[in-house]
């Protein structure tokens, strides 16, 4: 018998009809299936659902629209998508929701903190210095600048430079000495 008179059978009750059924378009919907949905185990649970869905909704085909494998199979891809959509929405909730209820880590807040006190630790160490070794200083760390720059933006000598720096890291290292 042809998948058509089958499905027509199964609208009507015929449990025979069915397993033949069944066995005719199994295949293909669980083909079809597998290559939408890709996980075997997720891939046999909806071509299970398509075939019971099929069982249900037998009275619906329409033989005038078209074959019953297309129509069967029709079902099983919109089945088949419905799952991976529904899949992917809970994982993209999940994502959303592991970011919206993560705050940062004690860690994190803590080496914060750490963080900020040493900046204000360094800037009361640099006040320490004379107001010539916190600008060659600053000049070299913060700006970026070489001791040859500094001394080119200063209008000093090289030799000069030098030395207000290694009096000022000098000065620094035992003032921040006391914050470890």
């Amino acid at each position: 018998m042809e998948a058509d008179e089958l499905l027509m059978l199964v609208a009507a009750g015929d449990q025979e009809a069915f397993e033949d059924l069944y066995g005719l378009v199994s295949g293909p919907v669980y083909g079809l299936v597998r290559r939408v949905v890709r996980d075997p185990a997720q891939s046999e649970e909806v071509a299970q659902e398509v075939l019971l869905e099929l069982w249900r909704s037998a009275a619906r085909f329409d033989p005038g629209r078209g074959s019953a494998l297309s129509w069967v199979l029709t079902l099983a891809h919109r089945r088949a998508v419905d799952r991976v959509r529904s899949a992917r929405a809970a994982g993209e909730r999940e994502q959303r929701e592991a970011r919206r209820g993560h705050g940062p880590a004690f860690d994190q807040v803590a080496e914060e903190v750490e963080a900020g006190l040493e900046r204000e630790w360094v800037r009361r160490c640099l006040d320490r210095l004379t107001a010539l070794q916190r600008q060659s200083v600053t000049l070299a760390y913060y700006d970026g600048y070489t001791y040859r720059e500094v001394a080119e933006r200063l209008s000093l000598p090289l030799g000069t430079v030098k030395t207000r720096m290694r009096d000022g890291l000098t000065r620094l290292r035992d003032c921040l000495g006391g914050a470890a």
